[in-house]
């Protein structure tokens, strides 16, 4: 993991060698292990390291090969030894060791910006192109790394911390109204390409952007394809391609010996913990895997299954056992900053503590978000799938297949069927009353909620929800919540089951039988995990035992910031709770948004948000001057 940043002026004036060193001193928070700047002239370079591989240990940034292309990266590059295969046949000799950084300055020498094309993994990069006066920068497929940027004038700053454009004196405070009522509204900013803040913007996923005296080239490199459903003789043969690729993901994410898992409800994060453990022990004999799960109290079946998995595997496990007075009422009168307003800021508290208590164990922690989106069990439109293509013996073997492994054939009910006919409507049904009046007619914000509650046509005709799922917005700001800015713990969080290779592979499984309760996660841990955790169906959180607290017990008054009264009505605004769950937390928001502008100051490096003692080091103390 790094912590990456860069001035590049393109009228040729040179850098403020002083303003790259303070946004440089302000990313040690993400690489306590070594800090460096590089300028030349124009442009400049600040990179911040944590050392999470065996070949981290060699890297130093900003780095180049020639003197001519710098580089300065957070990235982690799959497919290694295929990709210096592809290098070696251009005839640039790579060894197998050198860090991922330089593997993807090689692959811009050869393939210049069409290296995407040949990059796996996931990256945030940054390239200065001195002969061609060119900043080329470029996010991974999928946005897990963030990139942000500043294009102030003739002057483009970026980093992979928003946080960090603001200690530019040319970067403003000024907020993005739009993306305020898209957190007012659906808890999250609708648009990939912008921020809270109206001067920085995002690169978004697979998204590259060059800058040049012309100016600026965004593009979009990569679209996830649509591929048609995989078909197999044999059904080990789906199961063994499963475990073969989610084998390659979970390994190319665990180049170290200790890793983190917090084992949740469900299969995905236990079937990520036997995998890594499998790994660890055929490369070394012990498994350095160590689980770390959350739980209600009271809700002591999650202990249960949780330790199950954990014994099955011969693994250690921590339970840290979540109440309500965790997040106390009066939770408004603590001091965390976010770069962004979260939903939940009375968890910030109990979050941090919890991925710090992980961060102890290893620097490297796996997650296991993806397979309720791949795996949706659309049966629907996959056997319309098959009779338009007049594919009946297919049609009659998933059937009768699916009917001895499930005791069921899948058939639409009444409701399906009207369901079927209604718009997709997204969950959501209250707009706010308690807007400003002025902010609401200005920015339009009836007929924007009215146009982004209907969900946009999918173009895969077999999972269309599956696919249309992995391009929401939520994902960026799903992956930003584990992202050390928001932690503020020397923690990489990683996602096997966002591998590319691995995510179509579970797009292109036939529905019928394999999504039905996820059957080809099931199928593929048999005997691998204990059998209660396979034959558990999802059981989700029914209550929030802190909001059904509030609701008895009530809020403290609402002290509003004075940006607040700009978007809400103060005065319209309930006193009381309400009593429906989701009317809750929709009149919640206001007070998410009220504490993050009460906490819109920026720390630098305070003992409550940088405990680590390392540091407090000033980049003057550690900084390798190129």
């Amino acid at each position: 993991m790094s912590g990456i940043a860069g001035i590049v002026n393109l009228d040729g004036a040179p850098v403020d060698r002083r303003i790259l060193a303070r946004m440089t001193r302000f990313l040690t928070f993400r690489g306590p292990d070594e800090q460096r700047l590089w300028t030349n002239g124009a442009a400049g370079f600040g990179h911040t390291l944590l050392r999470t591989t065996d070949e981290s240990e060699r890297e130093y940034q900003p780095l180049t090969l020639d003197g001519h292309a710098w580089i300065v990266a957070d990235a982690r590059v799959d497919a290694r030894r295929d990709l210096i295969a592809e290098l070696g046949a251009r005839g640039h000799n790579v060894a197998v060791d050198v860090p991922d950084v330089e593997l993807i300055l090689h692959s811009y020498c050869v393939w210049q910006e069409d290296c995407l094309d040949h990059l796996l993994g996931d990256f945030a990069f940054a390239i200065w192109d001195a002969p061609r006066r060119r900043l080329f920068c470029a996010r991974d497929h999928m946005g897990v790394k963030p990139l942000y940027y500043a294009w102030l004038g003739s002057c483009i700053v970026f980093s992979n911390s928003l946080d960090c454009l603001r200690q530019h004196p040319g970067v403003s405070d000024r907020l993005n109204d739009l993306a305020i009522a898209d957190f007012l509204l659906f808890d999250l900013n609708q648009e990939k390409a912008t921020t809270t803040f109206a001067d920085i913007q995002r690169i978004p996923p697979a998204h590259s952007a060059t800058w040049s005296a012309s100016g600026v080239q965004m593009r979009r490199y990569w679209t996830l394809p649509i591929d048609k459903p995989i078909y197999y003789r044999r059904p080990d043969d789906y199961v063994d391609h499963f475990q073969e690729l989610l084998r390659t993901a979970v390994g190319d994410r665990l180049r170290t010996d200790r890793v983190g898992i917090s084992p949740q409800p469900g299969i995905d994060s236990p079937t990520l913990a036997a995998t890594a453990c499998n790994l660890l022990r055929d490369r070394s004999g012990h498994s350095g895997v160590s689980a770390f799960t959350t739980s209600y109290n009271g809700y002591d079946e999650e202990r249960y299954f949780a330790g199950l998995v954990a014994e099955n595997l011969g693994i250690p496990i921590e339970f840290q056992g979540w109440s309500a007075d965790m997040a106390p009422l009066d939770w408004c009168g603590t001091h965390f900053h976010v770069p962004e307003p979260t939903p939940y800021p009375n968890y910030l508290a109990a979050g941090r503590a919890y991925h710090r208590r992980i961060a102890s164990h290893s620097r490297v922690a796996f997650y296991g978000e993806g397979p309720d989106n791949a795996l949706l069990y659309e049966w629907q439109p996959y056997l319309s799938y098959l009779v338009r293509d007049q594919r009946f013996g297919q049609l009659l073997h998933d059937l009768c297949w699916h009917a001895a492994l499930h005791r069921s054939v899948p058939l639409p009910t009444f409701s399906v069927v009207v369901k079927r006919r209604q718009p997709n409507v997204r969950k959501g049904p209250f707009f706010p009353d308690w807007f400003n009046l002025d902010f609401e007619k200005r920015i339009h914000l009836r007929a924007r909620w009215e146009q982004l509650r209907v969900a946009p046509p999918s173009p895969h005709v077999v999972r269309p929800a599956s696919y249309r799922s992995f391009d929401r917005p939520i994902w960026q700001a799903i992956f930003e919540g584990f992202d050390a800015a928001h932690t503020r713990s020397l923690l990489e969080v990683r996602h096997p089951f966002m591998d590319l290779r691995l995510l179509r592979y579970l797009l292109a499984v036939p529905a019928v039988p394999w999504c039905r309760s996820k059957y080809l996660f099931r199928r593929a841990m048999h005997g691998l995990l204990p059998q209660p955790v396979l034959r558990r169906p999802k059981s989700p959180l029914v209550h929030n035992p802190w909001a059904d607290r509030v609701r008895e017990r009530g809020l403290p008054p609402l002290v509003p910031a004075p940006r607040l009264k700009q978007y809400v009505d103060t005065g319209r605004l309930s006193r009381t709770p309400a009593g429906n769950v989701e009317r809750f937390w929709i009149d919640f928001r206001t007070r998410s948004l009220n504490y993050w502008l009460q906490n819109l100051y920026v720390p630098h490096n305070d003992e409550e948000d940088f405990p680590n003692e390392s540091i407090g080091q000033t980049i003057g103390q550690t900084a390798k001057v190129v």
